[in-house]
């Protein structure tokens, strides 16, 4: 059927009607979305292993769906691309584009560009230098081998080619760092700091590239003059948006503030008329539509209440939905087929090499100059050569302005594909960091004669938080932690975890960040959950007199537990302290609280630092620990009075009990403001199970030794009893003031459930038990029976992280470093030594006799 397209209709009337839908622009819109979404996805499904940014998957996708490849089959792509479909598409990924650039500059803070100096500026400044000379050798070569180019202006050539071989791609380059875990590093924030910059030049030079093309290869018998009113006209449109605009849109922001409580709709749908309105004054300056709408996005105060809710409304339409047509439409006009021939794909790999070559050098040159390291100056060049939205944007615009044809589009396309696929593996491979064996660290002192470990008195403490409302519980559980002697007794290291998504708003979270260490008080933007986190614990450094050190984790889920990993390292750290990923909320009585749920992501970081953390692991289950923690006395606000706190230690045996011993004993010394008490569990000589062999494995029982035929038989069992009543006997020693409770029972799990449910304790300490004492091997059994519901806290805590049970105290869960009883292992290795040196001295005698 031969489609008139002047008359192509929106609808169909229906198959029942013959009508075929595929003919009818509307439906065919939504066949063409559904599946380059579906496309798109699965390819970004497949890349995920390789860290790879989600762009890749898209422009990847059009390609697949495009000429090259099963458009190569012409009934294919004459029915689901039909040439007349084509505008269409484009027009709904252009309003997306439109939207997309709006959010960009929304989220660009020209004041944090300016603030990041002259280093950052030098590095952008060379980044786009090098290749922009390096484009007139290409643009010389390319106008004089491919057929066609001839007849485009060498100026309008030369200032695409520039641009396309100069840019930067900030949100792209923003999430391959996040992958990286390079976000809040000193190469993380200078590379984003470098293009910001970059981003603003590209602007700059798009506008001047599309201003010098006019009609492309017929842009040469028009008047240069024209093209110095399109340069003039933009300037005078950016002064109009910043002066005048910009204020105008402050007020509103000011009006859709937190003290006004609410958004009127009318500035929503202003906003939202102002970006198109911006996108169609640039256009008929002729300049691209999305320049304007990339201006008004700057024109919005940034971290705002107002830029929030915007982000909000926007960007998840935008960004998962229109977005990606766009990108599969440049990969739609992408035919590979037309690079044909030994020649053609030399231009490809010379396009390639002269791109990546100026902008590793020209980056490498310039921060070699500024004093960086010569490894983290390599991955900043490998980074800037990060392409994205703005190089396909740019090459767009080439193409409908017939600059670039067929060949030389789909050469620039590969090369923007190339260069951005190989950033993670190049920086992965150059910015490797050195990993020495990990240094296992405990709180427990050493209760046998073992090797001297080195430990110092000062307890290092990495604690994380998800948000605002763990602050005031892990406040005071430190407050508590630290010897009440010395302030100087504890290093508290704070670590806010921040999940990064795909969302484009992440950006802002970069931007709000600082660099690992550094604190971010002075944060800019009011009211914002960084805000409250950092104002919290700037308080409890100044009331507490302890310092505090900050660091930003910006990372997805799946991986966070490595940015702990890395912080606990490098910090050397003795203890993680992390918040349960259920919140108890407390209402007007008991009946009135609520349980927050974190979500299952939250759950599994957990999980994995528990797993394989360098250090002691303590999990928090927050029921009100800090509801009402500090004081201040209106004559001396250095005095603090603090509520007494009652804490209860329940031991049943075990290096992780043993564990929770040494950080009892610590609470125990603020004699003026906690009560301890000391539960000791005993096995019910009544109650004997058969059903130890449940617990024993590989990783978790030794067989019986026998060192000779003379030496003493140590099990396990025996050494784990005798390292129990060492260390319970050391801390009756050197703690006399805690109350020491002796229970015997049949039904451990009521006495425990009983001790939480009393309201008699506000904290109560559990070891995980991952090497259980004969006891929690019957806690165990009971759980074989009946499922647990939080297996990652051990038998007893999973009793007491039960939320519908009526238990009032919060509770914190200690993991002993490692996934073997270290201290088993050394105490064993030295019995075996002194089995070892009586043995030899009975030989000795019986020689000599």
């Amino acid at each position: 059927m031969q489609l008139n397209t002047t008359t192509i209709k929106t609808s169909s009337d229906g198959a029942w009607q013959g009508d075929n839908p595929l003919n009818y622009a509307f439906p065919l819109l939504i066949v063409q979305s559904t599946l380059v979404l579906f496309t798109s996805r699965f390819l970004a499904f497949l890349l995920k292993p390789l860290r790879q940014p989600k762009v890749i998957a898209e422009i990847a996708g059009g390609i697949l769906l495009g000429p090259s490849v099963l458009g190569r089959n012409k009934s294919f792509l004459h029915l689901v691309f039909p040439s007349w479909s084509v505008p269409i598409l484009e027009s709904v990924a252009s309003i997306g584009l439109l939207f997309f650039l709006f959010l960009v500059g929304l989220e660009l803070d020209l004041s944090s560009i300016r603030r990041s100096g002259r280093k950052a500026f030098g590095i952008a400044l060379a980044g786009i230098s090098l290749p922009f000379l390096f484009a007139f050798g290409v643009t010389f070569l390319l106008r004089k081998v491919v057929h066609g180019e001839e007849r485009v202006g060498y100026s309008q050539f030369l200032v695409f080619m520039g641009v396309a071989l100069s840019i930067t791609a900030f949100p792209v380059l923003a999430r391959i760092l996040a992958e990286l875990k390079l976000l809040t590093t000193h190469v993380g924030e200078t590379a984003m700091a470098a293009a910001a910059f970059n981003d603003v030049a590209a602007w700059i030079l798009l506008a001047l590239a599309v201003a010098v093309a006019g009609n492309g290869a017929g842009g040469g018998h028009k008047s240069p003059l024209i093209s110095i009113w399109v340069l003039a006209s933009g300037v005078v449109f950016v002064a109009f948006m910043l002066l005048v605009v910009r204020p105008m849109m402050s007020w509103v922001a000011r009006q859709c503030s937190p003290e006004h409580d609410f958004v009127d709709e009318a500035y929503i749908c202003l906003t939202l008329a102002g970006v198109m309105i911006s996108g169609f004054m640039t256009d008929l300056i002729g300049i691209h539509s999305i320049f304007g709408a990339f201006v008004f996005g700057l024109t919005i105060p940034k971290g705002s209440e107002f830029a929030t809710r915007l982000i909000k409304r926007i960007e998840d339409f935008v960004s998962g939905l229109l977005l990606p047509l766009y990108f599969a439409s440049s990969g739609l006009k992408t035919d590979v087929a037309k690079i044909r021939g030994v020649e053609a794909w030399g231009l490809l790999v010379l396009v390639i090499s002269t791109a990546s070559a100026g902008k590793i050098l020209g980056t490498f040159m310039v921060a070699m100059l500024c004093t960086i390291p010569v490894r983290e100056s390599l991955a900043l060049g490998v980074l800037m050569n990060t392409k994205g939205l703005v190089e396909l944007i740019v090459l767009n615009i080439g193409k409908d302005k017939k600059v670039l044809n067929d060949e030389v589009f789909a050469i620039l396309v590969l090369m923007a594909l190339f260069t951005t696929f190989m950033t993670t593996p190049a920086v992965m491979a150059i910015y490797r960091q050195p990993h020495g064996g990990p240094t296992r660290r405990r709180l427990q002192r050493q209760t046998l004669p073992l090797p001297e470990t080195g430990n110092d008195d000062k307890l290092r403490v990495l604690a994380c938080i998800h948000g605002a409302k763990n602050v005031r519980s892990l406040v005071k559980l430190i407050d508590l932690t630290r010897k009440a002697k010395t302030n100087l007794s504890l290093k508290l290291y704070v670590l806010h975890l921040i999940e990064f998504t795909n969302r484009s708003s992440s950006i802002m979270m970069v931007q709000r960040a600082r660099k690992n260490g550094v604190p971010f008080i002075n944060s800019i933007y009011r009211g914002t959950m960084h805000d409250q986190v950092a104002t919290a614990f700037q308080a409890y450094s100044q009331v507490g007199q302890i310092t505090v050190r900050h660091s930003t984790a910006i990372s997805g889920l799946s991986n966070m537990h490595e940015d702990i990993y890395h912080v606990a390292e490098e910090k050397r750290v003795s203890v993680i302290m992390l918040p349960f990923h259920k919140l108890w909320i407390s209402g007007e009585n008991e009946e009135a609280a609520t349980v927050e749920n974190a979500g299952h992501g939250w759950r599994e970081v957990n999980r994995r630092v528990l797993e394989s953390a360098p250090c002691t692991v303590a999990i928090l289950i927050d029921r009100g620990l800090g509801s009402g923690s500090y004081r201040l006395q209106e004559a001396d606000e250095s005095t603090i009075t603090v509520a007494p706190k009652r804490i209860c230690i329940m031991f049943f045996g075990g290096p992780d009990d043993r564990e929770v011993l040494e950080l009892g004993g610590r609470m125990s010394e603020h004699e003026t403001s906690t009560r301890v008490s000391f539960v000791r569990f005993f096995e019910n000589p009544r109650t004997e199970s058969n059903d130890i062999a449940l617990w024993h494995s590989a990783s978790t029982c030794r067989e019986r030794r026998h060192l000779s035929p003379t030496s003493p038989v140590i099990s396990r069992d025996e050494m784990e009893t005798e390292l129990d009543e060492a260390a319970v006997t050391e801390f009756q020693r050197r703690h006399d003031s805690v109350d020491y409770i002796e229970k015997r029972s049949s039904n451990i799990a009521d006495e425990v459930l009983a001790i939480g449910r009393s309201g008699e304790y506000d904290l109560i300490l559990v070891g995980k038990g991952r090497f259980p004492s004969n006891i929690q091997r019957r806690l165990a059994d009971h759980h074989h029976h009946h499922e647990m519901e939080h297996e990652e806290l051990g038998p007893v805590g999973d009793i007491l992280a039960r939320f519908d049970e009526g238990i009032v105290s919060s509770v914190l869960v200690v993991q002993q470093h490692g996934s073997a009883s270290a201290e088993l292992s050394e105490a064993l290795a030295i019995r075996d030594k002194e089995a070892m040196i009586v043995d030899a001295s009975i030989v000795n005698e019986e020689i000599s006799a």
